[in-house]
């Protein structure tokens, strides 16, 4: 071969060798992506659920009832804790109250009086009244509507005798003396005429507080008007 030849031969190779060769390339739009990033975890803190705790209601147990009852004869219900108070009832031979308090100065106790909305006083001072239950949960207060004084007055010229208390009133002449009265409870009462040998029963009297009893005719039959 020409050296000429062989000397463009080998500016053709220099020429291709100091040309940058074409790179293929994907001409589809590319889509970057992203570096997983880990995901976002929220830091609030979350509603916290109340605790539901189980109450146990702890109910008292009721006070057994007290009550007091009638044995071996009626009983009188008083307006209050003294035979000197009006009797406002009858607690009947083998009849039960119940009991809804006491006077802390005696042994009375307040009842609810049956088949009635009133209250009233019985005495436990007599073998007629048993009570059940414990008083001790009964509650003590006084009582301190007093009561109203209440008498009997002899207006007669004879001697008298009064039943229950044994009492002994005077005839009318000794009145300026007041033995010819006497202050009693509320009650019934007899009266006998104690001047007459057979002392005969004159007069049967209901008395109530605040009322003043005038025996007016003696075991002869005589009347006779108090001064």
């Amino acid at each position: 071969m020409p050296k000429q030849s062989i000397s463009i031969l080998l500016l053709i190779f220099i020429i291709l060798g100091c040309t940058p060769q074409q790179v293929t390339t994907d001409d589809r739009p590319q889509t970057a992506t992203p570096s997983r990033q880990p995901s976002a975890v929220s830091t609030s803190t979350p509603l916290s659920t109340p605790t539901i705790v189980p109450v146990t209601l702890t109910l008292s147990s009721p006070q057994p009832i007290v009550t007091i009852t009638a044995v071996g004869g009626n009983l009188y219900i008083r307006r209050g804790p003294d035979m000197a108070y009006s009797r406002i009832g009858v607690l009947k031979k083998g009849e039960s109250a119940e009991v809804i308090g006491q006077d802390v100065l005696s042994r009375w106790v307040q009842i609810k009086i049956p088949n009635s909305e009133l209250t009233g006083w019985v005495s436990m001072m007599t073998n007629f009244s048993e009570i059940t239950g414990d008083l001790k949960t009964i509650p003590n207060f006084t009582f301190t509507d007093y009561p109203k004084p209440a008498y009997i007055k002899n207006c007669t010229e004879h001697e008298l005798h009064i039943e229950p208390g044994d009492l002994y009133l005077y005839n009318l002449y000794t009145n300026a003396k007041y033995l010819n009265e006497v202050q009693v409870d509320s009650g019934v009462y007899y009266i006998y005429d104690a001047t007459l040998p057979d002392v005969p029963l004159i007069q049967t009297v209901d008395v109530q507080e605040g009322e003043i009893v005038y025996v007016t005719v003696n075991g002869l039959g005589d009347k006779h008007k108090c001064p």
